[in-house]
């Protein structure tokens, strides 16, 4: 029960819903408790009469009617106080999870990148879902039935014992075997609820992947083998399921097997003690048998709850494993820290930590506001690693990187990210309108605004082409979307966020030479005042830029203007005239 004490601050939140829960099961247990009571009183009512105790048969009639009036009271306003009981428990259990949801959903947020390259989307998005569903049903029905259960058993087994002492001890006597079976059991369905999660996240991983990367699959034509993997992994997970269900399946027959024993014991040992005249009424013996059958579904239903718990523990020790994950980037800075652009590299070396890669080795460069910066490479080299050191989505170890004369740990997190407008190497677009997709960074603006940022970024014609414009709904990661549309829709959404910051990542390497020497004029003209920085592989997209440097092997081996390095030989010279030919022919 360890990793539930985590929902202890959730139970306290809401503290006020539970108590009202409590005292309404205690009120609705205590209508269920009138209805023996007034059988009992009845059967011994007519044996009274039969007996020649009581001769008025008007007297009798009455008195049972007013008993089947109260009885049928009793049982409404128990029918009504446990409709409210369940109303009060499962709200707080979907509050809970709503709760928890957010909870985990922003602590993902906050997760550095190496945790994402460390962990599955799909096993991500079942801990969110599927277990958190799980821990539901332990706020919510295994809460309310084990409230249900000790009331119950609280305020039932106190009649009984002042009722008949001896024949509740006989009737309770099966419990502690119960409670002793419950428990043993009970292990074993947490080892194997956690496999049974484990498997389901692999499940959920695989089919994520599959879908995701449907194209290659047909593509490869390797849709058969793709299916064996699936049924492999549903295979394992079906065999765990049937030995989870095994062990929960010998629940019910045991709480009915030692509920009939209790029944047996009431009925031979009551017997035999009022027949000796130990008990004076028979109505007691009815009463105890109601009492115990009374008490058949809260004891059968002892065994669901545990399995609930069980399986809800083995699902929140999965969640606490990433809620107890901190971040590797910490927001060291509370106040505001503006962001100017002035970009300072100065000897700094770069290893990866989850692969052990040196990226960067002594880079050193800078560059100003206003100032177009281009890194030019070949793949691997590092130039990409520059651009996620400048959005902190890593920190650096060695060396220095400043912003603005200041280091970029001690600027606020938040301001920095504000400042800067990424379009990544892999365009990303969600599966939203195109119009959103642009506004993403900026989510007031208007509608002049999106429509000049894409026409800055040349995807205004291409849009106006689709039927519904610019409200075309993208499939997942804008799949409806050629590569070259995809990059440039990115490259609008970064425009009209307006930042002090632009970081171009190859972003124009699917789109053809015209398309791409309007879209660098169209960001010479908005970028005067801004710092920019262009990653590409093509001559192109560097040579207007006010400096450039080129990497290799995480090395600056040469850096100047164009006209600088076209007239220098190595790399850059080498890189220009391939080019130039594949151009001309």
């Amino acid at each position: 029960m360890k990793e539930l004490k985590y929902l202890n601050k959730y139970f306290i939140k809401y503290r006020g819903r539970l108590i009202l829960g409590v005292f309404i099961t205690i009120v609705a247990t205590a209508f269920k408790l009138a209805v023996p009571m007034k059988v009992g009183d009845s059967v011994t009512l007519v044996e009274q009469y039969i007996q020649g105790q009581i001769t008025d048969l008007a007297f009798v009639k009455h008195r049972l009617f007013i008993n089947i009036l109260l009885l049928l009271g009793a049982t409404l306003l128990s029918a009504l106080f446990t409709f409210i009981m369940r109303q009060t428990f499962i709200v707080v259990s979907r509050y809970v999870e709503y709760d928890l949801k957010n909870e985990i959903f922003e602590h993902y947020e906050k997760l550095s990148l190496g945790f994402y390259k460390q962990n599955r989307t799909g096993d991500l998005m079942n801990r969110i879902s599927e277990d958190v569903s799980k821990v539901r049903m332990y706020v919510g029905p295994a809460l309310m039935y084990s409230t249900t259960t000790i009331t119950l058993f609280i305020i039932v087994i106190s009649y009984m014992f002042f009722k008949a002492p001896i024949l509740t001890l006989y009737a309770i006597a099966p419990l502690p075997l119960l409670s002793f079976i419950i428990y043993k059991v009970s292990i074993i369905i947490n080892n194997r609820s956690t496999i049974v999660q484990q498997y389901l996240s692999k499940l959920t991983t695989f089919t994520q992947e599959s879908f995701s990367g449907i194209a290659v699959i047909k593509a490869y034509g390797i849709e058969p083998r793709t299916n064996a993997n699936f049924e492999e992994l549903a295979e394992g997970s079906k065999v765990k399921n049937i030995d989870l269900a095994k062990v929960q399946a010998l629940f019910f027959p045991l709480m009915m097997l030692l509920i009939g024993v209790s029944n047996i014991l009431v009925i031979y040992i009551g017997g035999i003690r009022y027949i000796n005249g130990q008990i004076a009424e028979f109505g007691t013996i009815v009463e105890f048998l109601i009492y115990v059958n009374m008490l058949t579904w809260p004891v059968a239903v002892v065994g669901w709850v545990t399995s609930m718990v069980q399986q809800a523990e083995a699902s929140q020790k999965r969640i606490n494993e990433f809620l107890g994950t901190e971040p590797t980037i910490q927001n060291l800075v509370v106040e505001s820290t503006p962001v100017k652009g002035n970009i300072v590299f100065n000897n700094l070396t770069f290893t990866y930590p989850d692969t052990g890669i040196t990226a960067l080795k002594n880079i050193s460069f800078s560059v100003k506001p206003g100032e177009t910066l281009a890194i030019v490479g070949n793949t691997g080299s590092g130039k990409s690693t520059i651009l996620e050191l400048i959005g902190r989505l890593y920190d650096v170890e060695k060396g220095m990187l400043k912003i603005d004369t200041t280091t970029i740990r001690n600027l606020n997190l938040e301001d920095l990210r504000h400042s800067i407008g990424y379009v990544p190497q892999d365009a990303f677009l969600f599966s939203d309108t195109i119009r959103n997709n642009i506004r993403f960074g900026k989510e007031n603006a208007t509608e002049e605004e999106v429509v000049q940022a894409a026409k800055n970024a040349a995807v205004h014609k291409n849009i106006i082409g689709f039927t519904k414009g610019y409200d075309t709904i993208l499939g997942e990661r804008g799949i409806t979307m050629s590569g070259g549309q995809k990059q440039r829709v990115s490259i609008a959404r970064a425009i009209l966020k307006d930042p002090q910051i632009l970081l171009f990542d190859d972003c124009l390497s699917a789109v053809d030479t015209e398309t791409e020497e309007e879209i660098l004029q169209n960001l010479h003209k908005i970028s005067k005042e801004k710092t920019t920085i262009i990653v590409s592989h093509r001559i192109s997209s560097a040579k207007n830029a006010t400096k450039i440097i080129v990497l290799e092997e995480g090395e600056i081996i040469q850096q100047g203007t164009h006209s600088e390095l076209v007239n220098s030989e190595g790399y850059y010279k080498e890189l220009y005239a391939k080019q130039l030919l594949e151009k001309e022919m």
